[in-house]
């Protein structure tokens, strides 16, 4: 468990693509990691909490984590990077601790957030109708979800609009997909999926990738339907509008929550 945890330690600091010094030394993993909340922020899917124990401040950064200035919490131990240089915050930490995520008990207030789970789906201002892909393999995103067991493993093909993209997260893309079907009160109306490719936001796209339940890749990235290794393929106008110069790069680094508005 402890190699396991110290692995999600280590590919949390290698997803935020930012520069510094890890040190794995004994000194770092005996940080006391318990405080009071004075500060936080949130970008690229994370949160940056700082906590002060008897007077001394120390930075955390776990997955994204609803916090609460003044309460006090408690962060598994982890790794310390010194002259961390946050690209998508733009400014440098003389040091962070790059933690697994919170631990505690009885925490009501703190509710962990990965890219695409419950109670993180995008929310749109927009009225977003995409016609289904055509084929054997083609399903909308609420068809999806409504025979996710029966697809377990399966290639699935689907069409819609990108609506939120998280780039270079554990070497992967990080796209939510609607067209219009499912319901965002139920949260079967977005979509994420994983992929090399790299869409904007706005884009059309068709989708084709294998689908799986319940995945788990650990610190607090969980899902309860996803589709993985997917190959993205851009509508005609979203390709004509991009070379005209007319679709602009908008890949989000705010919470999963955040309203894109049109």
């Amino acid at each position: 468990m402890k190699v396991l945890l110290k692995i999600s330690i280590i590919v949390l600091a290698l997803a935020l693509t930012v520069t510094g010094s890890i040190l794995t030394s004994d000194a770092a993993d005996a940080q006391t990691l318990t405080g009071k909340v004075i500060n936080s922020m949130d970008s690229g899917g994370y949160t940056y909490v700082q906590i002060e124990n008897n007077g001394k401040k120390t930075w955390v950064a776990v997955p994204e984590t609803k916090v609460v200035k003044g309460q006090d919490i408690t962060f598994s131990q982890g790794n310390e990077m010194q002259n961390f240089e946050s690209k998508t915050l733009k400014r440098k930490f003389d040091s962070i601790i790059f933690s697994g995520g919170v631990i505690g008990q009885g925490e009501k207030s703190i509710e962990q957030k990965s890219p695409g789970s419950k109670g993180s789906t995008v929310v749109v201002t927009e009225k977003i109708k995409v016609d289904k892909a055509s084929g054997p393999d083609a399903y909308t995103v609420a068809e999806i979800f409504q025979h996710s067991k029966d697809l377990e493993g399966k290639k699935v093909v689907v069409r819609g609009k990108a609506v939120k993209v998280s780039a270079r997260i554990m070497n992967k893309n990080w796209i939510h997909l609607q067209d219009g079907s499912g319901d965002a009160k139920t949260g079967n109306n977005d979509l994420v999926l994983t992929s090399k490719d790299l869409a904007k936001v706005g884009d059309v796209v068709t989708a084709s990738g294998t689908l799986y339940n319940n995945k788990d890749f650990g610190g607090g990235y969980k899902y309860n339907v996803i589709i993985e290794d997917t190959a993205i393929t851009k509508e005609e106008s979203s390709v004509k509008k991009e070379k005209a110069g007319i679709t602009k790069e908008d890949i989000s680094t705010k919470k999963e929550d955040t309203t894109i508005k049109k």
